[in-house]
């Protein structure tokens, strides 16, 4: 009978809803499972789609067109009454899951047969039967869709033609069954016990991959780290001791070098890099609905399009619990196919339940069979986790939220734990930002602030302009004194970890990786003494850097440097005018402003915003008057505007909580990693807080803000924030 109801649905074309063929690995346990809940697309316990029921042959309730101003893309929620889903309301019938019977969910909620509502449109009637809303979408009858030709209720394809991710879909073929992937569906019911099932690594380099658009065929190596040094000033007499003398040392990661035309031009999206196995986490619970997931839907479609074929991605959705929508899966063609149907095909519902989520992308990371170079988690909030944090104690709400992420992601744990950083985004006004700011801190990543719903698109494109342009990984810096009177006092390194050898002769810096251009200052403080028997030169220190290229295949090897020149100061009897290093003067400035922003954050906590803007107005002051802002040093004018930003966010107690506190969180990320994030108006080409972006983080932003302007920014200076010329000035 089965079969016999199938043929007849497709003669007469009711069959218009999106089928995705199943793969050999589908058991009749699966199907079985699937006619049971194919009926339930929209429950809110079900974050990903279910897989294909064979006897309805298709899914009704799957939006196929993802942009904002789409009905499609605010997937309705399930009216309260139980007789609306369980009878249809125009035969009367049962609609149990499971009977042969597609169903239809309209965007008011209310659900019919679809053979019977697809009857009564076509009669005339586009109001809901029961409500008597007026519907923006009807169901239409037509031959079996081919989902590489998306089409309205009308017939025609109506997408913007500038909108990225669907052009993605326009381009990718109808899926076919492949029975060499040894993955499982990706509409599955039920997740398994062990996420071993991710797609096999693509091993070739990125740029060896076919690509239509060149022959290309120069490939030029990736360079070394560049490493430089400068003490704060030139000479210090025999018969004076310094405390606390600054030495800077400067790192700067190499081009992210590729391949190159006939012309000598490098060729877009073909650079030899690293590729990327990502996770990203999404937020779809009810505080999620209409315009911000329609946006989210849009962000990732962004995502999945700029990711290259030797890259995987898997997406976790979550609410009051936690659902991964497919395993780590190459973006192919058809991989990113099929991840913009999972994306496309979120409902918002439910909690924020974000540890079970974090504890889910934690397995898909250590249960992963294969293992590409490069492997980051993206997590978005726009509330709080109200399943985890529950304490109203102050000092135990602080725990709380180090148990939001799995121990074996901490960056403490031992040294069998992942190491892979989790760079959460908090949006909207309503997202716990200390939690999420506790979350990066902890794994090792950053934390961005996403003020404005329409900027999640570009924040996104920053952060993944970044983790596609990693070219160091593991890096390690030494330090070492050279005289043997010299001491270490510290290193000033912000969150990175840093340690002293026990006699305080040396110690060393744990870096990690870099991005393609990247820079990180570190000051190494001395204690120089007087010494009248030193020579007229005295070497302070040697440093030496050891570091992995991830775009090598076999990249076990270490690259290290240990040729850098040492770092030397004069010893005279006399000295006249001194001279300040300016480099250092505005690391300091930097280091100084960081600090002043820790302090304020933790006065307005306190309650008293008052005097956290004093803490920050005194900050611009001393700022003010240093040699390098008196120089006119677009780094130092860049922290000034940051700061006046913060003392205008701490105005009063209400603009403060909304978006004051995740402002400041936002820029003690940035400056503790020196890394680029989002917040408030810092992905714009014009903003002064772009001291940390990227050549490729620019680009990649600028790609984004092409989708909607139709022609990118002009391109700044590169890094017109951190590249200072080595000027000295008397002090």
């Amino acid at each position: 009978m089965g079969s016999k109801w199938r043929k007849a649905k497709l003669a007469l074309g009711l069959n218009t809803c999106l089928y995705i063929p199943k793969t050999l690995e589908d058991s009749p346990a699966t199907a079985s499972a699937s006619t049971v809940t194919g009926g339930r697309f929209f429950d809110a316990v079900s974050l990903s789609p279910t897989t294909p029921n064979r006897n309805s042959d298709c899914h009704v309730d799957m939006p196929t067109t993802p942009t904002p101003s789409s009905s499609g893309l605010r997937m309705p929620k399930h009216h309260n009454s139980k007789s609306s889903k369980s009878t249809c309301a125009i035969c009367l019938m049962s609609m149990k899951p499971g009977q042969g019977h597609a169903i239809f969910t309209a965007e008011c909620s209310h659900s019919f047969h679809f053979n019977c509502i697809t009857s009564n449109v076509k009669h005339g009637n586009q109001i809901c039967p029961v409500c008597r809303a007026k519907w923006k979408e009807i169901p239409f009858q037509s031959p079996l869709t081919d989902i590489s030709q998306p089409r309205s209720r009308n017939g025609q394809v109506h997408w913007p033609q500038h909108d990225a991710w669907m052009t993605v879909v326009r381009q990718v073929p109808p899926a076919r069954l492949d029975t060499n992937r040894n993955i499982s569906n990706l509409f599955q019911t039920v997740e398994p016990s062990v996420f071993d099932d991710d797609e096999v690594v693509d091993h070739r380099p990125m740029g060896s991959q076919k690509n239509s658009s060149t022959d290309a065929t120069n490939h030029h190596p990736m360079g070394t780290i560049e490493v430089k040094t400068w003490p704060e000033i030139s000479a210090v007499t025999k018969s004076a001791s310094h405390n606390n003398f600054a030495v800077l040392v400067h790192l700067k990661a190499p081009h992210a070098v590729g391949l190159l035309n006939q012309s000598g031009m490098p060729v877009t999206g073909q650079n030899s890099r690293a590729p990327v196995d990502l996770v990203t986490v999404l937020d779809v619970s009810g505080s999620m609905a209409g315009t911000k997931l329609a946006l989210l839907k849009r962000a990732m479609g962004f995502v999945i399009q700029n990711l290259g074929p030797a890259d995987r991605l898997s997406v976790i959705a979550f609410s009051s619990t936690a659902r991964r929508l497919f395993p780590l899966r190459r973006m192919s063609d058809t991989g990113k196919q099929e991840a913009l149907q999972a994306v496309n095909s979120l409902s918002s519902n439910g909690g924020t339940n974000i540890a079970e989520a974090l504890k889910k992308s934690a397995k898909i990371m250590t249960d992963r069979k294969w293992k590409n170079p490069v492997s980051s988690i993206i997590l978005l909030s726009d509330g709080q986790d109200t399943y985890t944090i529950n304490s109203p104690n102050v000092a135990a709400t602080q725990t709380n939220y180090r148990s939001l992420l799995p121990a074996c992601m901490q960056r403490n744990a031992a040294s069998s734990g992942l190491h892979i950083p989790v760079h959460a985004f908090g949006f909207g006004a309503d997202h716990d930002a200390v939690s999420m700011h506790s979350i990066s801190e902890t794994s090792g990543g950053t934390f961005s602030f996403i003020e404005a719903e329409n900027v999640i698109q570009d924040a996104f494109a920053q952060c993944i302009g970044g983790l596609l342009s990693v070219v160091v990984q593991e890096l390690r810096v030494e330090v070492e004194c050279v005289h043997p009177v010299l001491r270490l006092n510290s290193i000033k390194s912000g969150s990175y970890n840093a340690s002293l050898a026990s006699d305080n002769r040396s110690g060393n810096i744990e870096v990690g990786d870099l991005y393609a251009d990247e820079e990180r200052d570190f000051l190494v403080m001395l204690d120089i003494p007087a010494d009248r028997s030193s020579n007229d030169m005295m070497t302070l220190i040697k440093v030496k850097c050891t570091y992995k290229d991830p775009t090598q295949s076999d990249n076990l090897d270490f690259v290290t440097l240990d040729h850098i020149d040492d770092v030397k100061i004069e010893r005279p009897d006399t000295i006249g005018q001194l001279i300040v290093s300016m480099e250092v003067d505005k690391q300091r400035n930097r280091l100084q402003s960081a600090e002043a922003m820790a302090e304020a954050r933790s006065a307005a906590e306190n309650g008293d915003l008052a005097a956290a803007v004093s803490v920050l107005e005194r900050c611009r002051k001393k700022l003010s008057e240093t040699v390098s802002a008196k120089a006119g040093d677009r780094l130092c004018l860049a922290l000034d505007a940051e700061l006046k930003e913060m003392q205008e966010r701490m105005a009063n107690r209400r603009v403060y909580e909304t978006s004051g506190r995740a402002y400041v969180l936002s820029g003690l990320s940035s400056h503790s990693w020196q890394r680029a994030t989002a917040r408030g108006d810092s992905t714009d080409s014009t903003s002064l807080i772009q001291a940390y972006q990227t050549p490729s983080m620019f680009d990649m932003v600028s790609r984004s803000q092409t989708m909607y302007l139709g022609s990118p920014a002009p391109r700044p200076p590169l890094r017109p924030l951190r590249s200072f010329p080595a000027r000295q000035q008397p002090r």
